[in-house]
């Protein structure tokens, strides 16, 4: 997992609400256990036809956006099924974080678990940041997970709530089980200093 410590991107805008996870990725995709090659089927029904052209019309296919790395999106993404797939589509898209006033609680677990950062600000600050991506796409923001800050252009900072853990492992590029893998030294240790006692106690 790629670590996020403080990055310069720029924005993507999806001003709708309610996204839910069959959107960001269809059912008919999670039989798959790789995530090589979820990018391209991210936001698949609203991207490509169905011969496979990408429709004009869609925000992320136009030239300005690609390569965003901050999606800014409308209030309550990732609501809908679990499916750690959204947000392995996600990054395979490109995105290093996402930007809404909310997100479903099972989609915000699964994006803090698997690299992706979800960045949560307030309703006017989010249109500002719409607003901003419509209007020059060129701007970039730069996102800061030690300070937990995201700088607009103009130089206004807004910080955003994250659990003490998942910021742990997402500064340092580790997933739960690599945490707990890198308790190793610590656990031998104890057990060595520690040796295993044998249970005496006769219950009559």
């Amino acid at each position: 997992m790629e670590p996020i410590r403080k990055f310069t991107g720029r924005l993507a805008p999806l001003p709708i609400n309610d996204i839910d996870t069959d959107q960001i990725i269809p059912a008919r995709y999670l039989k798959t256990t790789d995530k090589l090659g979820l990018g391209q089927a991210c936001f698949n029904d609203w991207r490509w036809n169905e011969d496979g052209t990408p429709k004009a019309d869609f925000i992320l296919n136009q030239p300005q956006y690609q390569g965003a790395e901050v999606l800014v999106a409308g209030n309550n993404f990732g609501c809908g099924s679990s499916r750690e797939h959204a947000p392995w589509a996600l990054l395979g898209m490109g995105f290093r974080a996402v930007v809404s006033t909310y997100f479903a609680d099972i989609f915000r677990g699964n994006a803090l678990k698997n690299g992706l950062l979800p960045i949560v600000v307030d309703e006017e600050t989010k249109q500002q940041l719409i607003s901003l991506a419509q209007e020059a796409p060129e701007s970039t923001v730069t996102v800061d997970l030690e300070a937990q800050t995201l700088t607009l252009p103009d130089g206004r900072s807004v910080t955003f709530p994250i659990d003490p853990f998942s910021r742990y492992c997402l500064l340092n590029g580790v997933d739960q089980l690599g945490f707990l893998l890198g308790l190793d030294a610590d656990v031998s240790a104890y057990e060595a200093a520690n040796p295993q006692r044998v249970n005496t106690h006769i219950v009559a």
